[in-house]
């Protein structure tokens, strides 16, 4: 028989790149649990496995992930690296209810027709602007909650409804680069430059507890937000655009929906709106209540479940909620924690550390040096383990770079902001779960950022560090 396929052979010669390296990752765990390494304890060394079985699993996309995730519980709990509630503290952390908060009301959002009203009030402003302008905007708008809302995941749980309302919108379906686009654009952009806002996600609040309880210094708004937004805020968001619109190119044909913006509001979306103020209320003054934003949106999710009273279904709540997210948070929380309980994380900082070129009057080495030991710390720990884990450390590295233990403390900031893999962020990895979209668009930016982080905002931070005297 006669091969009338001239590309049939050349297919069969192509590299599934996530399979390879999905494979060498389960050979290398495989390896590190039978021949555990002479400077790892044994339960050092399994931890070692699995974490490294997790986080290449995660970043390949190879398996769904939160099947990865019940494999890592599972091998956690056969391998005994540590206790039950160590290895499922995931689903005792605030963040998995403030996830399973946010998916009930990601559901009233949508189908009381408000995330598709606001969408179209957003696309009616931007209806003679261009692609550019459509993502730098929904950016924006991500950056900006960052300063009213003090949780990620509730920055989250209400800008990817309505960008999914707005995608809609400006014709761009389901699978397009467009789409694509305006969810990693409300994703990167609602996480990313928060980080430059001290009260804005959990490892800036981490790092701060830290510093009181070990070091007694006390951290400032305003100079946090001096010393970090400029950079790691404001820059990272014009990064993140343009990054977007340069590796998803789209143009968009949007939808008029005059009749359905004319419509009065509905009693549904009446309730709604009482309840997303008082939300938001809520959640800007946790800093007088000390109510965690968490127990706030679990609250607002009762009332939507409400029987006749609610605006969620039975049906709804059965069907269109994705509950492999809340397993793959589980997971990505569970593994950080068992990580830190092990002593590998530690072992780590502390391997690192000591390899560190750190000088008395070598400032830009040292600054190198911390900067990336927080970013290689956080590949293993997750972002909100690296203050944990780096913290501790502050006064050995001070007193090697010949630095002040506060700077050696906010280097931890620059390193934790550079985000390898969408894992490490729980945020991240919520949005991409919400929007249905695949992780691998994710990865694909959080590499591509990495990158820029590199060549761009590395260099600048440390001149920008330099004209403030930290350095």
């Amino acid at each position: 028989m006669i091969n009338k396929d001239p590309d049939s052979n050349s297919k069969l010669f192509r590299i599934n790149i996530p399979f390879v390296v999905s494979t060498v990752v389960a050979v290398t765990s495989l390896y590190l649990l039978v021949f555990p390494p002479v400077a790892l304890s044994p339960i050092e060394s399994r931890a070692a496995a699995f974490s490294l079985f997790a986080i290449g699993f995660w970043a390949t996309g190879i398996i769904p992930a939160h099947i990865t995730a019940f494999a890592f519980f599972l091998f956690s709990i056969f391998f005994s690296i540590a206790p039950l509630n160590v290895i499922f503290s995931g689903f005792e952390s605030a963040a998995i209810w403030l996830v399973f908060g946010g998916l009930v009301l990601g559901v009233a959002i949508r189908s009381s027709g408000l995330a598709e009203r606001v969408a179209g009030k957003i696309a009616s402003g931007l209806e003679n602007r261009g692609y550019y302008c459509i993502i730098g905007g929904v950016v924006a708008w991500g950056a900006v909650l960052g300063f009213i809302m003090p949780s990620g995941l509730g920055r989250i749980i209400l800008s990817i409804p309505i960008a999914l309302a707005l995608s809609r919108r400006c014709g761009f379906k389901a699978g397009s680069n467009g789409r694509t686009a305006i969810i990693l654009a409300a994703t990167f952009g609602s996480t990313m430059p928060a980080i430059g806002i001290l009260p804005s996600n959990v490892p800036n609040m981490i790092l701060a507890g830290t510093a009181e309880t070990i070091y007694k210094i006390h951290l400032l708004y305003g100079e946090y937000l001096l010393l970090h937004f400029p950079v790691l805020g404001l820059l990272k968001a014009v990064l993140i655009a343009l990054s977007i619109v340069w590796l998803y190119p789209d143009k968009p044909n949007f939808k008029s929906n005059n009749e359905k913006e004319a419509v009065p509001l509905s009693m549904d979306e009446r309730k709604l709106c009482v309840i997303l103020i008082l939300l938001l209320a809520l959640w800007m003054t946790d800093f007088l209540h000390h109510i965690s934003p968490a127990w706030v949106t679990l609250s607002a999710a009762v009332l939507l479940l409400l029987p006749r009273y609610g605006l969620v279904s039975s049906r709804q709540f059965n069907e269109e909620i994705n509950y492999e997210s809340l397993f793959f948070v589980a997971g990505v929380l569970g593994l950080g924690v068992v990580v830190s309980y092990s002593g590998l994380g530690s072992y780590l900082a502390h391997s690192l550390v000591s390899v560190l070129p750190l000088q008395i009057d070598h400032p830009i080495s040292n600054y190198l040096s911390l900067v990336l030991t927080s970013t290689v710390t956080g590949i293993a720990t997750t972002v909100p383990g690296v203050p944990a884990v780096m913290s501790p450390l502050a006064k050995e590295m001070a007193l090697a770079a010949g630095l002040p233990i506060k700077t050696i403390l906010m280097s931890q900031v620059v390193g934790y902001s550079t985000v390898v893999f969408p894992y490490q962020a729980p945020p991240l990895v919520v949005g991409m779960q919400l929007a249905g979209e695949k992780a691998e668009a994710a990865v694909k930016l959080c590499l591509f950022l990495t990158f820029l982080s590199l060549v761009v905002i590395l260099p600048l931070n440390y001149f920008w560090w330099k004209i403030l005297g930290w350095m």
